[in-house]
């Protein structure tokens, strides 16, 4: 299902109109959307190199605000819709975990999740739920995310097409290793805790 759903989203990065599906899917991707804005940010710094920056901006300033969104979920609307959304994912567990952390770790469980392939949209929503303060928030989001976006759009940037094929050859396992990678965070600051 994931890979039908790349193939569809890889399909759009060649739309006249893909920096608004870029936007869409960055937003979207931060609250309720299954997929990364990686999927189309690479394909299309790829195909026009000149963009790259422009299309990083867009991508980290769309996620941010689908962030905003997110965190609303968790801190307005958990009862009705943000449930909903963590169990889609079936995220429970790691929403628990994450809520457990959260208190001592906050900004730093933020940061990790805006950096890395871990579930933005779970720490946006948590984020809401305990509190954090939304100012705080705003600007973790905004380094974190700006950080990633900007290194993957000089990857492919500087690297060019063996990027894309790297990428894509490589899906299932950048899954699994992030799914690893989210396991090793939350064991570390069980332990820890």
């Amino acid at each position: 299902m994931l890979k039908a759903l790349y193939d569809n989203v890889l399909r759009l990065s060649a739309h006249r109109r893909a920096s608004w599906v870029l936007g869409t899917v960055s937003f979207a991707e931060s609250s309720v959307f299954p997929l990364p804005p990686d999927l189309l940010l690479v394909p299309m710094i790829i195909s026009d190199r000149t963009r790259a920056w422009t299309l990083a901006a867009i991508t980290t300033i769309t996620s941010v605000l689908g962030g905003i969104l997110g965190y609303a979920i968790g801190a307005v609307f958990w009862d009705t819709i943000g449930t909903q959304v963590v169990l889609l994912y079936g995220g429970q567990e790691a929403f628990d975990s994450f809520q457990a952390f959260y208190a001592d770790w906050g900004l730093l469980v933020l940061l990790a999740a805006a950096v890395t392939f871990l579930p933005f949209k779970v720490a946006t929503i948590a984020s809401g739920v305990a509190g954090l303060p939304l100012v705080g928030f705003v600007l973790t989001s905004l380094a974190g995310r700006g950080f990633r976006f900007y290194m993957v759009a000089a990857g492919a940037y500087y690297l060019g097409p063996s990027v894309r094929q790297q990428f894509e050859r490589n899906f299932a396992r950048m899954s699994m290793l992030a799914g690893l990678g989210a396991l090793i965070l939350f064991a570390y600051l069980y332990w820890r805790h």
